[in-house]
């Protein structure tokens, strides 16, 4: 059986060897086999890492592959383990295309007011606010997983 080098997975699979690395020390990779106190992998890591790199693409993170790992009983076949992180994945994409929208609506509509200040328009904001019945700000707006956070007051300064 061949072994490969860190370097060479890593060059094969287009990762920089600290990634894997890390993967394995949060236990997604196995630990790697030692020869002279040098990592060396067989070829099934790389298929492993083609699976991790396809999942993180999707937008799975590390401990939803983990979980896709490990998370299972032994002999759980991977179209199973891939359905139920699918549905998930799915029901939190579906959330963050909704806010999206609702974002991308909200910058649609900057601009057309035709206020002749930003305190105008924060004022029309407001009232428009509180006409809905909604709540006045009183806490910072709460984050999706993958966005941007809001920004902080010193961000503006």
């Amino acid at each position: 059986m061949p072994w490969l080098t860190i370097s060479e997975v890593a060059s094969q699979i287009g990762l920089r060897a600290s990634a894997i690395r890390y993967y394995e020390q949060i236990g997604i990779l196995p630990p790697a086999h030692r020869i002279n106190g040098q990592r060396r992998y067989d070829l099934t890591v790389l298929y492993r890492l083609i699976v991790i790199q396809r999942a993180r693409y999707t937008g799975f993170t590390l401990p939803e592959i983990k979980q896709l790992f490990y998370g299972f009983r032994a002999g759980t076949p991977p179209s199973a383990r891939w359905q139920k992180l699918k549905r998930q994945k799915m029901v939190e994409l579906d959330t963050m295309l909704e806010h999206i929208q609702a974002m991308r609506e909200l910058v649609r509509q900057h601009g057309a007011c035709g206020c002749r200040a930003l305190e105008e328009c924060g004022k029309k904001m407001f009232e428009q606010r509180c006409a809905n019945g909604s709540r006045p700000l009183t806490r910072r707006p709460t984050r999706l997983p993958g966005l941007v956070p809001p920004f902080r007051q010193k961000d503006v300064e």
